[in-house]
């Protein structure tokens, strides 16, 4: 087999519109989630060789598909201007390297919303999920706030497990993450020094925009994704008979009474 045979077979698997294909897609995405599980459920545990077995076959297999990822592309190169791809790269080495820290796996979790985003993930899934298409925006806004969630928890416990008596796992680093994010600040653990101020900040800032962004989505009214034949514009209310920027005529599909 040649590198361009094994190229086009592995692209097919990667973009392909065959039922191979999407298959192929929607396993790596039940991958990235139980991936995601398996951080968050590991980091409450006592390590043991058990879990530092599953951490390199989980590194074995992210570092497979990123390899993957690279053969398929067209501009490889161009991936590495990607903020997600040199996540990818350090939660490969915390699998594979637990001097890297646990911390870096945390970034993992950028993965599955960047498989959400693919273009050909996000048309199959409204081809195949009526709940997806009816809820798109909403899904989208809980996969960033939990992305932003866990990623913060992962730096506050990483910077301060040795200086700060307050933060003794992940719980607690989770627990002020969402005090923080929410703006309730209890009080009771608090990040010290001139670093924990900017983390803290950081998480005030981009926290609560994307937890309003969250309240946006789910009391904003419901739109469908339909592009107008005439003006192009991409979303309207479900019942909209006309398009509210050019008043073209609309066929939305409908799905019926639910």
């Amino acid at each position: 087999m040649t590198l361009n045979s094994l190229r086009s077979d592995v692209r097919r698997l990667y973009e392909g519109a065959t039922p191979g294909g999407v298959r192929f897609r929607y396993a790596l995405l039940a991958f990235d989630i139980v991936t995601v599980l398996f951080i968050i459920a590991t980091s409450f545990l006592p390590p043991s060789e058990i879990i530092e077995t599953l951490d390199v076959l989980f590194g074995m297999l992210l570092l497979a598909d990123f390899s993957a990822r690279l053969l398929v592309g067209r501009h490889p190169l161009r991936k590495f201007r990607q903020i997600a791809t040199w996540a990818d790269m350090v939660a490969i080495v915390s699998f594979l390297a637990p001097l890297a820290g646990e911390a870096g796996g945390f970034l993992r979790i950028l993965r599955t919303l960047g498989l959400l985003r693919d273009y050909q993930m996000l048309a199959r899934l409204r081809i195949d999920s009526p709940f997806f298409r009816r809820n798109e925006e909403v899904i989208f806004a809980v996969t960033n706030l939990a992305v932003f969630i866990f990623v913060m928890t992962g730096i506050v416990y990483e910077t301060q497990k040795f200086r700060n008596n307050e933060i003794h796992n992940y719980a607690d680093a989770l627990y002020f993450t969402v005090t923080a994010l929410t703006t309730t600040g209890f009080g009771d653990i608090t990040l010290p020094g001139t670093l924990g101020r900017l983390i803290t900040v950081v998480i005030m800032i981009f926290g609560v925009t994307l937890f309003f962004n969250l309240a946006r989505a789910l009391l904003s009214p419901h739109k469908v994704r339909f592009p107008c034949p005439a003006c192009g514009l991409q979303r309207h209310d479900a019942d909209a008979v006309h398009c509210k920027a050019c008043g073209t005529v609309l066929n939305i599909p409908d799905e019926g009474a639910i």
